[in-house]
């Protein structure tokens, strides 16, 4: 009877995803509400696989879309988290809004749908806050990445370069990752079914 190894293999997705920004248009992370601390400067972003888990019947993972600067010594800062669900999506509003040069309004979750169970969140304006809706808004040289919120309207939380380069390398960088996210679903799922049986 052989052992059935309760581990996964390593992803590190933040060594294989990341994207310098240093020779893109100058990029800014908002990094706390109502402009309490100075905008930090995005010198690269990165995607990281933060958790995997088995629950309920149901694989589920977390990710996170990070940034790094050299004011804070490069070391990785979440900016937003989300699910397997989330790369696709954003993706294309990111290049429809790029392209189309109109702004973007991408419904993360419906009004009726289990607020029990986040689909993306954000770490800026605090610690992981639940969102319903992101706005994409593009500007001559970046894309403003936004929320909308109850009580302070709209609010930036970071940019990103709209430029040709960085959205082919962005096309190529979340591709990349979902299908690693993809994959590593369909192994975990395997994996319990077959601790199961």
């Amino acid at each position: 009877m052989s052992d059935i190894p309760n581990t996964l293999v390593d992803r590190n997705l933040d060594a294989t995803t990341v994207i310098s920004l240093r020779r893109e248009p100058a990029c800014f992370a908002f990094l706390s509400s109502h402009s309490i601390s100075a905008p930090i400067g995005i010198d690269a972003i990165n995607l990281d696989l933060a958790s995997i888990d088995y629950y309920a019947g149901r694989a589920s993972l977390w990710a996170t879309l990070e940034i790094r600067s050299e004011a804070n010594n490069d070391q990785a800062t979440a900016v937003l988290g989300f699910d397997e669900s989330f790369l696709r999506p954003f993706t294309r509003a990111l290049i429809e809004a790029a392209t189309t040069r109109s702004p973007y309004r991408m419904l993360v979750r419906a009004p009726e749908e289990d607020r029990a169970r986040c689909r993306v969140v954000e770490y800026v304006t605090g610690p992981g806050t639940a969102l319903a809706e992101i706005l994409i808004t593009p500007q001559d040289q970046v894309l403003l990445i936004g929320i909308t919120g109850d009580d302070n309207g709209e609010e930036t939380l970071f940019q990103l370069p709209r430029s040709d380069a960085f959205l082919r390398a962005f096309t190529k960088m979340t591709h990349r990752a979902d299908q690693v996210l993809r994959q590593t679903i369909a192994e975990t799922e395997r994996l319990a079914r077959k601790r199961a049986a």
